[in-house]
């Protein structure tokens, strides 16, 4: 007990200055009274949302929860490695990090450390940003068969994600590897795949999934969409940067981009689809520069029916795949993909299935499992999806968890401005502070939870530990750092 107070104490003197600073301002006597927000996640979506938070209250406290010991999320462990420019937003976050109302609790699992119950009697608002960190189901034979894996389980491994740090895909035995989807964590895994391991040798890609790629055997990747060109999901910058990997081959078919009536009215709605099939219709005609040895091929229309295991019995061999055309839904009037009874396979040893990431509940959450997002009204969480659905006082969601695996890093932005105007619309009504609850102690009260379940938290000083040990091992190997890639590894930096 005695640490967490030191703790709390320590944390009271970072914050002191500010309330100080307050009073200078004339803010009146119920601005400065303390807000306690809780921020479960401490990604993008966690990270706005923390900024908005202390920008648009002066008496708001922040503490950010996280499973991980490090902080940022998919910008550490999804953002691509040769995509530097994407991850400087890490600085910005860190100003957030620094500010006295804000702390980082690291190595802290909602539901397994805490409970969403504890938490909503610590905290005046609690909202929740963990994402989505597991995966859509085709549902089709044979998914369980071996070298068939989810893209976030490869995206995670080569970026050093602790719970992949075992994960071992064979590249080896195979010189073909099948990518299902077309958007751009899509491109992103077949890029890695296919990219010179030269490039990839300066960046922050972890160093055993760099030693595998380069002992890859993979010659050709498939990029397979169930819709045709005008409807890849990808952006254009994405798809620009892949179509210009050196000594790779680009295989479209030319039938595949001839375009209906209904695909025309889309590029004209959609500059980004315009854009994109352009692209790939300028790459089909005009042919690319091929002195190496490996293909990447586009495959339209085509959707998988079952995975077809190779001799062995327990390893993929093929993916069977049956053509598609499209036809309007007379719902939703956007074009989907049919079947026409016409079946191939696709020979390969590999599958990476980027269908999407799949959120996941909490115990006393509610939860649309169909949607795989909570019930929410711009961010304020609702009991369900029905008419008669009551709001959740003093809980909130944000990011994938509130609108589905979709948009870019900015995106959050927007996301979270939405949920903390609701957040401060709510407190300006008194209904996160009614005048009989006096029993809400934030920080303090984190703290001695923590303290009494002996949970060893990772504070953001102990982040700045790791990232220091990374970056000092990473000008060894002229990278911008090389990552701890261990659970254990990242506590011990982490309290030394």
């Amino acid at each position: 007990m005695a640490r967490g107070l030191w703790l709390l104490s320590r944390e009271v003197g970072r914050l002191r200055p500010l309330l100080v600073q307050g009073q200078a301002r004339g803010i009146s006597a119920s601005a400065q009274e303390q807000l306690h927000v809780c921020v479960v996640g401490s990604g993008p979506a966690g990270f706005y949302t923390a900024d908005r938070m202390l920008k648009g209250h002066d008496g708001a406290q922040v503490d950010i929860i996280d499973r991980l010991p490090t902080p940022f999320g998919l910008v550490r462990s999804g953002v691509a490695p040769d995509h530097p420019e994407t991850k400087i937003v890490v600085n910005q976050f860190s100003r957030v990090a620094a500010n006295g109302r804000c702390s980082f609790f690291g190595n802290v699992t909602l539901g397994r450390d805490i409970s969403l119950l504890e938490l909503g009697k610590t905290y005046h608002a609690v909202v929740l940003a963990y994402g989505a960190e597991s995966d859509r189901s085709l549902g089709i034979p044979g998914e369980d068969l071996k070298g068939i894996h989810s893209a976030r389980e490869f995206v995670w491994w080569y970026n050093g994600h602790p719970d992949m740090c075992d994960f071992c895909p064979d590249l080896k035995n195979t010189e073909s590897a099948v990518v299902l989807g077309q958007g751009n964590v899509a491109l992103d895994v077949a890029r890695i795949l296919l990219r010179c391991k030269a490039e990839l040798a300066t960046t922050d890609i972890t160093d055993y999934a760099l030693d595998a790629l380069r002992g890859s055997t993979i010659r050709k990747v498939y990029l397979v969409g169930r819709r045709g060109p005008v409807q890849a999901a990808c952006t254009a910058k994405e798809l620009r940067e892949i179509l210009g990997l050196k000594n790779v081959r680009i295989c479209i078919k030319a039938a595949d981009l001839v375009t209906t009536p209904a695909d025309e009215e889309e590029m004209r709605n959609s500059r980004i689809q315009r854009r994109v099939y352009e692209l790939l219709s300028k790459t089909a005609h005009g042919g690319n520069n091929y002195n190496g040895q490996k293909e990447l091929h586009f495959v339209f229309f085509r959707k998988p029916i079952r995975f077809i295991p190779a001799e062995n019995g327990s390893t993929v061999g093929a993916v069977q795949l049956e053509k598609t055309v499209l036809k309007g839904d007379e719902v939703t009037g956007k074009q989907v993909a049919a079947g026409t009874g016409e079946f191939e396979d696709l020979k390969c040893g590999l599958v990476l299935k980027s269908i999407g990431y799949k959120s996941l509940p909490v115990q006393g959450l509610p939860f649309d499992k169909n949607r795989g997002v909570v019930p929410n009204l711009r961010g304020r969480v609702l009991s369900s999806e029905s008419e008669i659905a009551t709001v959740e006082r003093g809980l909130y969601v944000v990011g994938w968890l509130k609108r589905g695996p979709t948009g870019i890093v900015a995106t959050n932005l927007h996301c979270a401005e939405e949920t903390v105007a609701s957040i401060l619309e709510d407190d300006k009504k008194g209904v996160l502070r009614p005048p009989s609850d006096s029993t809400k102690h934030g920080r303090a009260g984190l703290l001695e939870i923590l303290e009494r379940k002996n949970v060893r938290f990772v504070p953001f000083s102990g982040w700045e530990k790791i990232n220091s040990v990374e970056k000092m091992a990473g000008e060894l190997r002229n990278k911008p750092r090389e990552k701890i890639t261990t659970w254990d590894g990242l506590q011990k930096v982490a309290h030394e």
